[in-house]
């Protein structure tokens, strides 16, 4: 091999050489690039590493935040639940009590009702009982008096007369028929003698005993007599008198008009009821 030759193959080494070492510096410097392009991904994903145990830390916080707030309200719920059965225990027992309350009100509400209405009909037997009284009585203001009695029996059957108010009407009721059998009255009135005559008459009433009159004269004298005639009682004047009879009735009415002294006055009159025209 000559010194051409020789140099033409250092010559080709050398340039081989040279483009070997460009080739390296070129890859060289591909790696360092590619090391820069990974470390600032390692630094993207370290950050993102870092938010993301941030991001679990604060996840856990407010899981342990809302765990215990969680429990805690399970807690007062439970409470309260416990509360509102207490509650609710105790209205169910004031209810139970309320509703003993107004059973037992209801039930003296019924009795009370029912002892009204039981008085209600003891009075109205009593006014009953009292209308028959007064119609056997003597006729002495008798359609006044039977009207008074009648209008408490309507008012206690339609109700229209609380019981209060028909024992006080039925007391007086019978505290002036009482009356009208203990007074001695006397008036001066027209009267229709049996004839059919109308005189000037001095009636004496007695209780409701007797009644007997005088005219003003003293010529014709009469006693009131009560028959009955089929079931029913009827009073009559009575003027066939005996001259004793005649004189009892004369001085009975002038100690009543204080013309005689006050005293005590026998009248023979007889008190019997005579019995039935038709069985006679």
């Amino acid at each position: 091999m000559n010194y051409k030759q020789c140099t033409t193959i250092l010559w080709f080494l050398v340039c081989l050489s040279v483009s070997s070492m460009a080739d390296l510096n070129s890859e060289i410097r591909d790696l360092e690039n590619q090391k820069v392009v990974l470390n600032n991904e390692i630094k993207k994903i370290s950050s993102k590493i870092k938010e993301a145990e941030k991001w679990s830390k604060e996840d856990a916080n407010r899981y342990s935040t809302l765990e215990k707030r969680y429990r805690d309200d399970l807690s007062r719920r439970s409470l309260e639940i416990d509360s509102l059965n207490t509650k609710i225990k105790r209205i169910a027992e004031q209810v139970q009590a309320e509703k003993s309350k107004q059973s037992m009100a209801k039930n003296r509400a019924d009795r009370v009702k029912s002892k009204r209405e039981a008085s209600l009909a003891l009075m109205a037997e009593q006014c009953k009982k009292l209308e028959q009284q007064v119609e056997q009585t003597l006729p002495w203001d008798k359609d006044a008096r039977l009207e008074r009695v009648r209008s408490l029996l309507r008012d206690i059957q339609t109700k229209n007369a609380s019981e209060e108010e028909a024992f006080s009407r039925l007391k007086v009721l019978i505290q002036e028929e009482i009356r009208f059998g203990d007074e001695v009255v006397i008036v001066n009135a027209p009267l229709t003698r049996n004839n059919g005559e109308v005189i000037n008459a001095r009636i004496l009433r007695i209780g409701n005993q007797w009644m007997v009159y005088t005219d003003d004269n003293s010529a014709v004298y009469g006693v009131l007599k009560r028959t009955i005639e089929n079931g029913k009682v009827k009073y009559d004047w009575y003027e066939a008198l005996t001259l004793s009879e005649r004189d009892a009735v004369k001085f009975a009415i002038d100690v009543k008009q204080a013309r005689k002294a006050p005293q005590m006055v026998t009248l023979p009159l007889s008190l019997s009821v005579l019995r039935e025209r038709e069985s006679k």
